[in-house]
C-alpha cells in the first residue's frame, strides 16, 4: 500500500513516499524536496559471510543523467558509467552517518542504494539521499539503531540558510552538513571562508536544532509501517557465555601486561609500538595454551586481542591523560616542512608529521587544460584539482594498485575543498593548477598533511595564494558514562571504538574545511565546541612550521612552468583570429608552439614555456586584431580604386579610403595620376565615423614635410607589418 508523509521544512515542502517503487528490498521508499527526487533502498543478505573479521556495509549513490534531462556529451558512450567523483562524495557522505548505528558484529552483506531520479537544479540531492536512506533503514527489518536526519546549513549576511539552493550557496560564507540525532552530531561535512570556530559552531547548533522534526517524522513513518527488526546475533547462551568467559581470560592476561608494555617508555613509531603487539600476541597465544585451549577456541580468543588494547588505550587516556607515545593531550607529533624537493616541478612541497609523510607536486597549465565535467550535477569547467594517491607501501602492506577508490577520492575532495577559499582569482592568475599528493608513509590523517604539503607546493610554485593552510585531525576517549578527552593529532591505535576522526584545514584567520565522523552514536555541543578550540590551538602550531620553511609565494614562477600573457581585443575580431575552418589559429600554433585561448568576451590568452614564442604569438594575434586610431600613421596596400578615392588596406582585412581630396596637397584630376593598385603607400588615419569607416590621408604627410618617408612630426610612425612565417 502506498503511503504519504509531508512536512514543510526550510521553506519547502518535504515528501516521503513508501510501497510504490523498490518493493523487493528490505525497505524503500522516495524522497521529494523541491522537484529533486530520490529513491532510497536498504536489503541485507540471508546468509553471513564466513572467515570476515569487519561489518560488511556498501552504500552506492547513482546519479541518472535523465534526472537532469541531460544526454552523456561523450560520441561513443551514452549510459551512465563509473560513478562521478561527485557521486562518490555523496556516497562516503550517507556511509559515514549511517554506519556508526548499526552493530558492527553482524556480518550479513548490507546495502544502502540511492538514486537520484529527477533533480530540479536547485536542491542538492544530498540530503534527501541521506534522509531516505535513514527512512529505508528505520522501516525495514534490517537491525540498525537509527534513524538520523541531515540538513545543510548556509549563512548569509550574517543569517543562517536552512538547505540553501546552489545559488544560495555561492553567496554563504560557509556551506555544512550536519548528520545526526535529536541530541548529538554523528557526521559533518563543511567548506568554509575562512570562517571563524565561533561562527562554524553557531553553524552547527543551527542545524542540529532542525534535525528534531525530521527525526520525529522520521520515527512516526516506522510507528505506521516499519517492520520487526530480526535478529542477526545468533543468542546462544552457552556459547555467548563461553565466549564471554574466554574474553575475560585475554583481558586478565593483558590488563597485567598492557599498561607496562606500552606505556612504560616512549613509543614514538608505529613500528615500535606494532613489535611491542606483535611480541603481546605471542605471548597470549603462549599462555592460551599453557591453559590448555586448543586451536579453534584460540583463534576465537586471539579475534578479542586488538579490542581490548584498544579498550585499554582509551581507559589510560580517560583516567590519566597518557598517550602511547607519552604525549599530553594537545600535543603533536613532530613536524617537518621542506620545499623545492625535486628540480623540474612547478613546485613542491614535503610535510612531515609522526609517521605520515606527504610529497606534493604543482603543475602550472593553460585555461585550455581545465577539468570538462559531465555528470548529473556538475557540468562545465574545473580550474584547480587536487589529487591525492595513497599506495600500499604507505602503511607497510603489498597489495594491487588499481587506480584510485573511494578514499583517494575523498581524501582528494577534503583537502581541495581546504585549498579552494585561498586560491587567487582567475583574472589575476589565469593559470589551470594540478596538485598532486603522494602518500609516502601513513599513521594518522595524510588528508590534513596533505592540506599542509600542498600550501608548500602552491607557494613554492609562486601561486599567489591569500593565506597558508593548514590542517589537524582531532581525536576522541570515550566511554558509556559520558567521560571524554579531546586528541590533538589522531593515531593508529587511538583511532578505536568510542572515538572519532574530527579533520579541521584553515587559515591564521578561520576554517576552511571540515570533516568528522565518529564511532560513537553521536557527538554533544560540549565535545564539538572543545574540538574546534583545542583544534584551532594546533593549526597555528602547524602554520608556525610552515611558514617557517617558507613565508609567502615566491615573487616569480619556476623557470619550468608556463609563462601567460592575457589581454583583449574586439569580440567582433575573434573570427579574424580563427579565420575560416580555424586556418589562422591553428597556422599561429602550428608554427610558435603556444596554446591560445579565446572568450567569446574578446578575452585572449596566450600560453609557453618559451618566452620568444609567446612574444611571437603575442605579435601575430595583435597584428589581426589590432585597430585603427585616428592620428596614427600606417603603411600598406591599394587594394581598390574608384573615381572618388582609393582603398587603402591598413591592418589585415581592414581598409581605409583615402578620398581624392586628401591624395595630394594640390587639385588631382585622376585618382590613377597618384595611386595605382599594388602600390604600398604611408597614410594617416583623419577620422573614423560611427559605423567604423576609416578616413585617410596622403597629403596631410606631405604637407608636414613626410614627403620622403620622414616619421610624421603630429605622432609615432606605424606601419602594417605581417608576423613573418
Amino acid at each position: 500500500m502506498v503511503k504519504k508523509f509531508e512536512l514543510e521544512w526550510g521553506g519547502k515542502t518535504l515528501i516521503i513516499e513508501t510501497g510504490k517503487f523498490a518493493g523487493q528490498a528490505n525497505g524503500s521508499c522516495t524522497v521529494r524536496y523541491g522537484d529533486t527526487v530520490v529513491l532510497a533502498t536498504a536489503t541485507m543478505s540471508g546468509n553471513q559471510r564466513d572467515g570476515i573479521n569487519y561489518f560488511p556495509l556498501m552504500v552506492e549513490y547513482e546519479e541518472k543523467l535523465y534526472a537532469a534531462g541531460k544526454i552523456k556529451g561523450s560520441r561513443f558512450i551514452k549510459r551512465e558509467g563509473r560513478p562521478t567523483d561527485e557521486a562518490i562524495l555523496t556516497a562516503r557522505l550517507v556511509d559515514r552517518a549511517i554506519r556508526p548505528f548499526f552493530d558492527d558484529r553482524m556480518r550479513n552483506d548490507i546495502q544502502v542504494v540511492a538514486s537520484t531520479l529527477s533533480w530540479d537544479q536547485e536542491n542538492d540531492p544530498d540530503i534527501p539521499a541521506l534522509v531516505g536512506a535513514s527512512i529505508a533503514l528505520s522501516i525495514s527489518d534490517i537491525p540498525w539503531n537509527g534513524p538520523i536526519a541531515a540538513v545543510r546549513v548556509g549563512q548569509i549576511n550574517g543569517e543562517w540558510v536552512l538547505n540553501p539552493t546552489y545559488d544560495a550557496r555561492n553567496k554563504s560564507t560557509m556551506d555544512i552538513v550536519v548528520a545526526g540525532t535529536e541530541e548529538k552530531v554523528c557526521m559533518l561535512e563543511a567548506g568554509a571562508n575562512e570562517v571563524l570556530e565561533n561562527d562554524v559552531l553557531e553553524g552547527i547548533k543551527f542545524g542540529q536544532k532542525h534535525l528534531k522534526k525530521i527525526v520525529q517524522l522520521i520515527e512516526s513513518v516506522r510507528e505506521e509501517i516499519g517492520k520487526t527488526k530480526i535478529s542477526i546475533i545468533e543468542e546462544d547462551p552457552e556459547g555467548a557465555s563461553e565466549k564471554e568467559g574466554l574474553k575475560n581470560k585475554v583481558k586478565e592476561f593483558l590488563y597485567e601486561k598492557l599498561e607496562t608494555c606500552l606505556f612504560n617508555s616512549k613509543k614514538e613509531s608505529k613500528t615500535s609500538r606494532q613489535e611491542v603487539l606483535d611480541r603481546l600476541e605471542i605471548d597470549l597465544e603462549e599462555y592460551l595454551k599453557s591453559e590448555g585451549i586448543g586451536k579453534d577456541r584460540r583463534k576465537d580468543a586471539m579475534g578479542f586481542f586488538y579490542g581490548i588494547v584498544e579498550e585499554e588505550i582509551s581507559r589510560v587516556i580517560l583516567e590519566k591523560e597518557t598517550r602511547v607515545d607519552c604525549r599530553t593531550l594537545t600535543d603533536i607529533r613532530t613536524l617537518g616542512a621542506e620545499v623545492a624537493l625535486l628540480p623540474r616541478t612547478h613546485g613542491t612541497g614535503y610535510f612531515t608529521r609522526g609517521d605520515t609523510h606527504v610529497l606534493s607536486a604543482v603543475t602550472l597549465g593553460s585555461p585550455g587544460e581545465e577539468q570538462t565535467l559531465d555528470g548529473m550535477e556538475v557540468s562545465g569547467k574545473k580550474r584547480f584539482m587536487h589529487h591525492y594517491n595513497f599506495p600500499p607501501f604507505s602503511v607497510g602492506e603489498a597489495s594491487p594498485m588499481r587506480g584510485p577508490g573511494r578514499r583517494e577520492i575523498g581524501h582528494g575532495a577534503l583537502a581541495e575543498r581546504a585549498l579552494i577559499p585561498v586560491l587567487p582569482k582567475t583574472e589575476d592568475f589565469p593559470y589551470t593548477i594540478r596538485v598532486v599528493s603522494e602518500v609516502l608513509s601513513s599513521n594518522g590523517s595524510s588528508s590534513m598533511a596533505s592540506a599542509c604539503a600542498s600550501t608548500l607546493a602552491l607557494m613554492d610554485a609562486g601561486v599567489p595564494i591569500k593565506s597558508p593552510v593548514a590542517g589537524i585531525a582531532m581525536g576522541l576517549a570515550s566511554d558509556e558514562k559520558g567521560n571524554f578527552k579531546v586528541l590533538t593529532d589522531l593515531q593508529d591505535l587511538e583511532d578505536s571504538k568510542g572515538g572519532m576522526d574530527f579533520k579541521i584545514a584553515g587559515t591564521r584567520t578561520g576554517i576552511t574545511a571540515i570533516q568528522m565522523d565518529t564511532k560513537t552514536l553521536g557527538l554533544t555541543m560540549e565535545i564539538v565546541e572543545k574540538t574546534l578550540i583545542q583544534g584551532r590551538e594546533a593549526r597555528m602550531k602547524i602554520l608556525d612550521v610552515i611558514e617557517g620553511a617558507i613565508a609567502a609565494p615566491r615573487p616569480e614562477l619556476s623557470q619550468y612552468a608556463p609563462r601567460i600573457i592575457s589581454f583583449k581585443i574586439n569580440s567582433d575580431r575573434i573570427r579574424d583570429v580563427i579565420g575560416p575552418g580555424g586556418k589562422i589559429i591553428n597556422e599561429i600554433i602550428d608554427v610558435t608552439g603556444v596554446s591560445i585561448d579565446i572568450d567569446n568576451d574578446g578575452t585572449v590568452v596566450i600560453c609557453s614555456s618559451q618566452p620568444p614564442a609567446l612574444d611571437k604569438a603575442v605579435a601575430w594575434v595583435k597584428s589581426l586584431t589590432q585597430e585603427a586610431e585616428v592620428g596614427e600613421i600606417y603603411q600598406g596596400p591599394v587594394t581598390r580604386i574608384l573615381d572618388f578615392g582609393a582603398f587603402v588596406e591598413i591592418l589585415p582585412h581592414k581598409d581605409g579610403l583615402v578620398h581624392i581630396s586628401e591624395l595630394a596637397p594640390y587639385r588631382v584630376e585622376k585618382v590613377t595620376d597618384i595611386v595605382k593598385i599594388g602600390d604600398v603607400v604611408r597614410v594617416k588615419v583623419i577620422k573614423i565615423d560611427e559605423q567604423g569607416r576609416v578616413d585617410l590621408s596622403i597629403k596631410r604627410l606631405q604637407e608636414n614635410g613626410d614627403k620622403n618617408g620622414d616619421r610624421d612630426q603630429g605622432g609615432a610612425s606605424r606601419e602594417h607589418d605581417r608576423p613573418r612565417r
